[in-house]
């Protein structure tokens, strides 16, 4: 059956970014873990989301990583400078919790703190 990782949790952006994850996502489509993410159908006011939200095969959790990888590069938009940020729950099976922050270009991997346990039960 495989080992698993439950991967959730969410980008912030605004309107030309979005656009440029919009093309990173569906560049990396595989018609099947690409249904976990969900975009906004239309943009309201002034910041933009994007989430995923999927069980996936520990062998494909790398491939939403290079996904974010990719997104957290996208450079900013306007004279804010403000990057793609976002914060992301990946729970293996095996290994435990683990928090991928997306901010200032790249992902950082860290443990995840303890008060999100309740997540695994």
């Amino acid at each position: 059956m495989g080992v698993y990782v439950s991967i959730r949790g969410w980008l912030e952006c605004d309107q030309k970014q979005l656009a440029a994850i919009r093309e990173i996502i569906s560049a990396h489509d595989d018609d099947h873990y690409s249904h976990g993410w969900g975009l906004p159908q239309r943009h309201f006011n002034w910041t933009c989301y994007a989430f995923y939200g999927g069980d996936v095969r520990e062998l494909a959790a790398s491939w939403l990583l290079d996904q974010l990888t990719e997104i957290a590069r996208v450079p900013a938009s306007d004279e804010d400078g403000d990057r793609v940020r976002g914060l992301f729950l990946a729970s293996h099976e095996i290994d435990g919790t683990s928090e991928w922050q997306i901010r200032e270009g790249r992902v950082l991997i860290s443990p995840a703190d303890d008060r999100h346990r309740y997540l695994d039960v």
